[in-house]
C-alpha cells in the first residue's frame, strides 16, 4: 500500500512539474531593448534618441507590440503587427527601416527579436 501510495505521489508531481514548464514557457513574450541616437518614428508617434523597450504584450497573440520607455514610465505605440520572416542571412538585424524624405525621421518598418525567425511589421497608413 505505501508503495502505490509513494509511486502515485512521484506521478502526480513530474505532471505537476511538466505543467509548470509548459506554462511558464507559454508566458514568454518577444523582448529587445533597442537605442536609437536620433529619432525615428511608428505608426502615429515620432520616438526621440534613446533606448526603448520593444515587446509582444500577449503571449497568445505575439502581434500586439509594445514600446516603452526603458523604465517603463512612458507607453509610446500598442498596435498590431504583422509576422514578417527575418531576412536570409541577417541574424542580427533587430529593425528595417524605410525610406524618409530628407529631414524626417526614418520609419521603423518591422522589428526582429533576437533568436526569432520571424519579426513584426508596423502597418503605416498610406
Amino acid at each position: 500500500m505505501c508503495t502505490r501510495k509513494s509511486f502515485l505521489t512521484i506521478v502526480a508531481a513530474a505532471v505537476l512539474g511538466v505543467l509548470i514548464s509548459v506554462s511558464a514557457h507559454a508566458w514568454q513574450t518577444d523582448l529587445s531593448y533597442l537605442t536609437f541616437n536620433g529619432p525615428v518614428a511608428l505608426p502615429g508617434v515620432t520616438l526621440p534618441a534613446g533606448t526603448y523597450e520593444f515587446r509582444s504584450v500577449s503571449p497568445m497573440n505575439k502581434d500586439l507590440v509594445q514600446v516603452l520607455n526603458r523604465d517603463h514610465s512612458k507607453s509610446y505605440f500598442l498596435g498590431v503587427t504583422l509576422p514578417i520572416a527575418r531576412p536570409d542571412g541577417d541574424r542580427n538585424r533587430q529593425v528595417t527601416l524605410g525610406e524618409t524624405a530628407p529631414g524626417q525621421p526614418a520609419s521603423i518598418m518591422a522589428w526582429f527579436p533576437r533568436d526569432q525567425a520571424t519579426g513584426h511589421m508596423f502597418l503605416y497608413d498610406r
